[in-house]
C-alpha cells in the first residue's frame, strides 16, 4: 500500500511565489522578444494584461453581415493595407492576417497570391469575388480602433 501526503495548500495569497532561481535555465529569448513587442502589447503582471484584455472586450463586438455587403478598399494614405466596409460600421476596418486568408478562402482566392499583389488589385480581385460568389453569413468581431491591434476578425 502506498502512502499519500497531504499539504496544507493555504497560503497568503499577497506574498507571491518564492522563485528558486539556482533551478531553471535562463532563456535570453522570452526578455527580447518581450522587448521587441509594442508598448502597449508589454505587461508587467497579469493584473494590467487583465485589464487589457477587458478593455478590449468591453470596445469590442460580434455581428452578422452578409458577404455581398462587405466592401473592400485600399487605403490611401497606406497603399499596402486593405480594409472593409462594413454594414453599419462606423469607419473601415483592417482584417487580421488570419482572418484575411479566410475572406479570400471564402471567394475561392488563394490567400497567398493575393498577399503579394498590391492593395489596390488585391481589393478588386476580392471584391469581384464577394459580389460573384454566393451570399453568405461572415461573423465578424470587430474591436474599436482604441486598441490598435485586430481590428477585425472575419469568422466564416
Amino acid at each position: 500500500m502506498t502512502g499519500v501526503q497531504i499539504l496544507d495548500a493555504s497560503r497568503d495569497p499577497s506574498s507571491g511565489y518564492k522563485v528558486d532561481v539556482s533551478r531553471g535555465q535562463r532563456i535570453g529569448r522570452v526578455s527580447s522578444e518581450w522587448f521587441s513587442r509594442p508598448a502597449d502589447e508589454r505587461f508587467l503582471s497579469l493584473d494590467t494584461l487583465r485589464a487589457a484584455v477587458q478593455a478590449r472586450s468591453d470596445h469590442s463586438r460580434t455581428r452578422v453581415v452578409e458577404s455581398v455587403l462587405i466592401h473592400v478598399q485600399a487605403q490611401r494614405d497606406d497603399p499596402e493595407r486593405l480594409s472593409l466596409i462594413l454594414p453599419g460600421a462606423e469607419a473601415p476596418v483592417a482584417p487580421t492576417h488570419w482572418r484575411f486568408g479566410q475572406l479570400a478562402g471564402l471567394v475561392g482566392a488563394p490567400a497567398a497570391y493575393l498577399r503579394q499583389l498590391p492593395a489596390p488589385l488585391a481589393a478588386i480581385n476580392l471584391q469581384h469575388g464577394l459580389l460573384r460568389h454566393p451570399a453568405e453569413q461572415v461573423k465578424t468581431l470587430e474591436i474599436a480602433v482604441t486598441c490598435p491591434h485586430a481590428v477585425v476578425q472575419v469568422q466564416v
